[in-house]
């Protein structure tokens, strides 16, 4: 399994697919898929039966995962960057490789 560099809370932007151009922050990262599921993105329609707690029902809109291989993370400037390791004194720490910034 690879190491994945976009971390919950990040500001990413999708770079390729249908919703290519938008931004939005990570609310959860899937691993083993490598996926992400981004605020706002992707949103499918979902039907809901009616039960106890939504006794209404109808269809709900919800954020689908993304691969992480379509997003691109966003740093302090607004630029989508690609993300590197280093270490600094005893910690490693996440940089951004277009203005070699700390993340």
């Amino acid at each position: 399994m690879t190491k994945l560099k976009i971390k919950v809370g990040d500001n990413v932007k999708v770079i390729a697919g249908d919703h290519k151009g938008q931004e939005g922050k990570v609310q959860r990262v899937i691993k083993d898929k490598n996926k992400a599921i981004v605020e706002g993105i992707n949103l499918v329609s979902k039907h809901e039966k009616p039960s106890a707690s939504n006794p209404q029902g109808g269809i709900a809109k919800k954020e689908a995962p993304i691969h992480i291989s379509n997003l691109s993370l966003v740093d302090a400037n607004g630029d989508t960057t690609r993300v590197g390791y280093r270490v600094e004194g005893d910690k490693k720490v996440r940089f951004s490789k277009k203005s070699n910034e700390v993340i």
